[in-house]
């Protein structure tokens, strides 16, 4: 098969790393790409938002699946652009997009299913906001609607926190179109997870539960993130938790978005929230988490291009997954200042040495190649995976690699692990 991988960061490195060596691989692309996927792929400098130049790429050169990586080229119909030029995408159409889209959609398709979640309303008028607020009080969780790169949640605590995240969504529009309507909810407490799921419309394939570190300090302070690191498996998350989320929100929702006649097609992504109730469901997403792809798929035994292959082919009832009895840890190392201004071009040392320490994957985020040199060229540079017999082990596996990097303008969260390790 010859695939094309959207994207340029350490998600699309990861699925580029599980794909390389598959037996079924005659020729692996990845556009834009990034230095750790140059070893492994032909990188293509056409942007991930150029859907009409990747198409032209894809027909050109005889592609036989594309995979995107990111949710805006998703969101903006590069499936739907694959499939009028005869070429399978493992995605979702951009109507079942707006499951990850539009948090409303998300939630009238979590009501229809009968899916658990938190109760919630939405607004596109910033004074009926306010006043909701003042009605049911906090803690309330704000939400732009839109797309706003994993960092359009504001958890409140108070009253007043609740007021100024709408305001400065509604009225000073820090996310843009995307925070024209808002979702406001309930806040939900417990234990967070993320579990995914491969789906080919009618039927769904368990992928994997890990759970998310969003906040950027330590004992998660300070402002959400894309992710500052993840581990796999959470000891909150016991088979039947699993077992529960699979059959009364992964399915539920697919049929739900069958019988709206928007069938779903991809990776399912579902944050969710082990509450004392049982898992309710806090968002979907329609694409593979970073850096939970990172942490999930050193983790697998089974040749991943050939479960994609049946999710194309609609085959998945009949695939199977086998997994590594292992724990897997990744710690994002990020340039300093993230998730606010931070500069690129500092050079970053000694990552050869790092990725040869046991059971240590180092998965490129957001750098260059330049003179031979890596420079940090993003806001989360580098997500540095361990995998172990153990979770203390794969975490202890992946700080040693991150103390063999060096790289006096980065950063990381040091507590990765640290609660589910008690």
């Amino acid at each position: 098969m010859r695939v094309l991988i959207i994207g340029s960061g350490g998600r699309e490195h990861a699925l580029a790393w599980a794909i390389a060596f598959s037996p079924l691989l005659t020729k692996l692309y990845v556009a834009p790409g990034n230095p750790g996927t140059a070893a492994l792929a032909e990188n293509v400098p056409i942007p991930a938002s150029n859907i009409a130049k990747l198409i032209e790429f894809a027909i050109a050169q005889k592609i036989d699946l594309v995979i995107p990586g990111p949710e805006a080229p998703l969101v903006a119909g590069i499936a739907d652009a694959c499939a009028a030029a005869g070429i399978a995408c493992l995605g979702p159409t951009a109507a079942a997009a707006q499951l990850e889209g539009s948090k409303a959609f998300c939630k009238d398709i979590a009501d229809a299913a009968g899916i658990p979640t938190a109760d919630w309303a939405e607004f596109t008028d910033e004074d009926e906001a306010h006043d909701y607020i003042e009605d049911v009080g906090a803690p309330i969780v704000i939400k732009a609607d839109g797309l706003a790169a994993g960092k359009g949640v504001v958890v409140a605590a108070t009253e007043d926190e609740a007021h100024d995240a709408v305001h400065a969504i509604m009225g000073d529009k820090i996310h843009g179109a995307a925070g024209a309507k808002i979702v406001i909810e309930e806040c939900l407490f417990g234990e967070e997870i993320s579990v995914f799921a491969l789906c080919d419309g009618l039927d769904a394939l368990y992928l994997g539960v890990a759970a998310d570190h969003k906040r950027v300090g330590d004992n998660d302070t300070g402002p959400n993130t894309g992710g500052m690191g993840a581990i796999s498996p959470p000891p909150w998350a016991s088979q039947e938790i699993l077992d529960e989320i699979m059959e009364r929100i992964i399915r539920p929702a697919l049929a739900a978005m069958v019988e709206r006649g928007t069938p779903f097609r991809g990776f399912l992504f579902a944050g969710l929230m082990v509450t004392e109730a049982g898992p309710k469901l806090i968002e979907f997403n329609v694409r593979f988490g970073d850096p939970e792809c990172e942490t999930l798929l050193p983790l697998m035994q089974s040749d991943f291009l050939t479960v994609l292959q049946a999710a194309i082919n609609g085959t998945l009832k009949h695939a199977a997954i086998t997994w590594k009895n292992a724990a897997s840890a990744t710690v994002v190392m990020c340039a300093k200042g993230y998730p606010g201004a931070y500069a690129t071009g500092s050079e970053i040392y000694g990552l050869e040495e790092a990725g040869e320490l046991p059971g240590v994957m180092i998965f490129h985020s957001g750098t260059m190649a330049e003179q031979g040199g890596i420079l940090a060229n993003g806001g989360r540079v580098l997500a540095v995976n361990a995998i172990g017999d153990d979770l203390a082990q794969a975490v202890a596996r992946a700080y040693a690699a991150v103390d063999a990097i060096e790289w006096p303008d980065g950063f990381c969260r040091r507590d990765i692990g640290r609660r589910a390790l008690g």
